[in-house]
């Protein structure tokens, strides 16, 4: 905030970029910041958007037509659907006979091989053992010429429901029927039947021929040829007609109330396409660039003016709403650009990151709508706009409520498991309404779900991103703020002990009583550590870390006391932008006393000095007041803990008094006037404060005595 940097006169030694830019804009006039942030918006989604017009009628199968009575606007053909393409495909592909190339080689090869191997095993060169080898070599050479496949027939799917193949040898191509191939398997097995029947007729031969291994003669000669296989497929398919008859302008397509049954379907889908292909001779380019600006102006409009009445102060921050923006341009060009590419489906795009990141840098509420308004921009281009809409919606709205913190990462594997289950059920849900049965379940669309889930997980890394980008705290840079080992608290526990200890009582107070209000304990917790770090500059001047007698303030006068004392805010502020805190903690330093008096030196200037005018603008502490409800709790949890130990009798009734005291005192003096706290927020903030004070300070019941003891 820009404000405090102009208190503590500490803007020119910021060393943060992001500050110097938001210090830079704060001149501009925001009505100009704003014209030229949502044009700006409004010209990058005109570029991404698709130009091409849309086709005006919304139908569903199995529904009534909604519309009014439809007759064709021109000439156009009724397209087959992608069912009947296929099936027309199927009953080419089964004349389709495969190729497998003919090795000759091989048999050659392995025969003569054999034949050499058989005469060595057999150890002579007689006639009968002549015989025997040939008989062997010949079996061999009619498998080799009928084929030899590697595997079984039915490991291939080029050969389920064929009869036949084409053996090819060269440019010589041979009808070979299926039933008459071998695999290498059942060559072995031939082999090996021949030689054990002539074992079996000749038993003196069985020494050398059991010697023999016919596995070492067999080697597949036939190898698919998906090539000219594929070759003739493209040349028996291009011929496939993707029509089936032609619809005459004037004629009627479809009445208003009739049901879109499978024919009618088909027929609104061909005129669909016919109109996208159209388009440039039918329409004019002017009005649908007219008609585009107007759509992206009234969704910007719906967006701006939920900030304007639900969220101004994200309106007067330039960085929260140039982020909203430009991340959603992000989200849409994202979108589009996946939704062009033949080979991915939009569902591809994790849209649920898009509200869980508002929802960590702002609330529910803006992320919700900011949902509702990107899905309606992004589902009006998307193919099943109805769909689309329904389950990234839902999705959505899902993953906002499963992750209301996202500083364990269990809560984010619960939130992509919960969006993946809503995806399944919403589309699960719409396929089941207009289908009518589980069998037009679109299986491939779980991968594209599954996907899209599981980039959820990408979350953390773009928080982080987007934190350094824009100068914006999540709940987990919080926590790791909050850590005592930071250098900066480690420093106030070493250098102001009482200090430090004194602000972790801050912090438990102010977490239990924003727990109860609502708000954000991470927040609450991390400002309450560091709202007094800037006593660490002058430790011995505060008397939480003075030791027993020795006070400096003794020695000065009451108006440099005051100086002192309201120093530690203009210091602590200081300290912050050289650590680099960032700006929510930098408001509970600067806020943790608004605009009140150090009361305590200008009671004493004034009851010393009756005569005398006391200047009190110099026992007033800077300021500003604080607006969020954390800062406020801090602001009042920090008196009255303070007051609190400087009770000498504490019991139920000064402790409630003291806290009745001060808080209304904070009314009074108007410290309460930019807060977010409601009277029934101060109400609990009063019961809660004096639980836990009662317990802090172990106040025990009176007992009433019994009547005459």
């Amino acid at each position: 905030m820009v404000l405090y940097r102009n208190i503590c006169n500490i803007g020119e030694h910021s060393a943060i970029n992001m500050d110097d830019l938001n210090k830079n804009l704060k001149h501009i006039p925001l009505i100009i910041y704003w014209s030229v942030l949502i044009l700006g918006t409004a010209a990058l989604l005109f570029f991404i958007l698709p130009g091409n017009p849309k086709f005006k009628y919304e139908y569903r199968k199995g529904f009534p037509w909604q519309h009014e009575n439809l007759v064709a606007p021109f000439d156009f053909a009724i397209l087959k659907s992608e069912v009947e393409i296929e099936n027309e495909k199927a009953e080419l592909l089964q004349e389709v006979i495969p190729y497998f190339h003919f090795d000759t080689v091989m048999s050659m090869r392995n025969s003569a091989k054999m034949g050499t191997d058989l005469r060595a095993a057999a150890g002579s060169d007689n006639q009968e053992v002549n015989r025997i080898i040939v008989i062997i070599k010949k079996n061999l050479n009619e498998i080799y010429h009928t084929g030899i496949l590697q595997r079984g027939i039915e490991s291939y799917p080029e050969l389920n429901g064929k009869t036949e193949i084409k053996r090819r040898i060269g440019s010589v191509v041979t009808p070979v029927a299926i039933e008459k191939l071998y695999s290498e398997k059942t060559a072995y097995n031939q082999i090996s039947a021949v030689i054990d029947e002539i074992i079996g007729q000749k038993p003196a031969e069985r020494n050398w021929l059991s010697n023999i291994s016919p596995e070492k003669y067999i080697t597949s000669n036939l190898e698919y040829d998906k090539i000219t296989t594929e070759k003739e497929i493209a040349e028996k398919t291009v011929n496939i007609s993707p029509s089936r008859g032609m619809v005459q302008a004037g004629e009627r397509i479809i009445l208003e109330g009739e049901v879109v049954d499978i024919e009618k379907f088909q027929v609104l889908e061909s005129l669909k396409t016919s109109f996208r292909q159209q388009s440039n001779t039918i329409s004019n380019p002017l009005m649908l660039s007219l008609g585009k600006i107007l759509f992206i102006l009234s969704m910007l409009g719906l967006a701006i003016t939920f900030m304007f009445i639900y969220r101004q102060d994200v309106m007067f921050k330039h960085r929260k709403i140039a982020f909203l923006l430009l991340f959603m341009v992000l989200m849409v060009f994202i979108s589009i650009f996946v939704n062009n590419i033949p080979k991915l489906h939009i569902y591809l795009v994790p849209l649920a990151i898009f509200p869980i990141i508002i929802r960590t840098f702002f609330d529910s509420r803006t992320a919700i709508f900011m949902l509702f308004v990107i899905t309606l921009i992004i589902g009006f281009y998307a193919p099943n706009h109805f769909e689309f809409i329904l389950v990234q919606f839902s999705a959505g709205v899902v993953a906002v409520f499963s992750l209301n913190k996202i500083h364990r990462r269990v809560h984010l594997v619960k939130a992509m498991l919960l969006v993946m289950l809503t995806y399944l059920i919403m589309y699960s849900a719409l396929t089941l309404i207009h289908e009518g049965t589980i069998s037009g379940f679109n299986f491939n669309m779980l991968r594209w779900f599954a996907l899209s889930s599981l980039f959820i997980l990408l979350v953390y890394p773009l928080v982080f991103i987007f934190e350094k980008l824009f100068g914006f705290v999540s709940d987990v840079t919080l926590i790791e703020l909050s850590d005592s080992n930071q250098p900066l608290l480690r420093k106030l526990a070493e250098e102001a002990p009482g200090t430090f200890q004194h602000s972790i009582q801050i912090a438990n107070l102010a977490e239990d009583v924003i727990l109860k209000i609502g708000g954000n304990p991470f927040l609450v917790r991390a400002g309450a550590l560091y709202h007094d770090i800037g006593k660490i500059s002058k430790p011995n001047f505060f008397i939480e870390n003075q030791s027993m007698g020795m006070n400096p303030h003794d020695e000065m006068s009451y108006l440099k006391s005051a100086e002192v004392i309201i120093d530690h805010v203009r210091n602590g502020v200081k300290m912050a932008y050289k650590y680099k805190l960032p700006e929510p903690i930098v408001e509970f330093i600067a806020t943790h006393h608004g605009t009140t008096k150090a009361n305590y030196f200008f009671l004493k200037q004034r009851q010393e000095n009756p005569g005398e005018k006391v200047d009190e603008d110099s026992f007033v502490y800077p300021g500003p007041l604080p607006k969020s409800k954390e800062a406020t709790v801090v602001m009042l949890i920090d008196g009255i803990e303070a007051a609190s130990r400087s009770l000498k009798d504490k019991n139920y009734e000064t402790i409630k008094d003291l806290i009745d005291s001060m808080i209304n005192d904070k009314i009074k003096l108007n410290q309460l006037d930019q807060s977010a706290l409601t009277f029934n927020d101060i109400n609990i903030i009063k019961e809660t404060l004096l639980n836990k004070l009662i317990n802090i300070y172990h106040v025990r019941i009176e007992y009433p005595k019994e009547e005459g003891k």
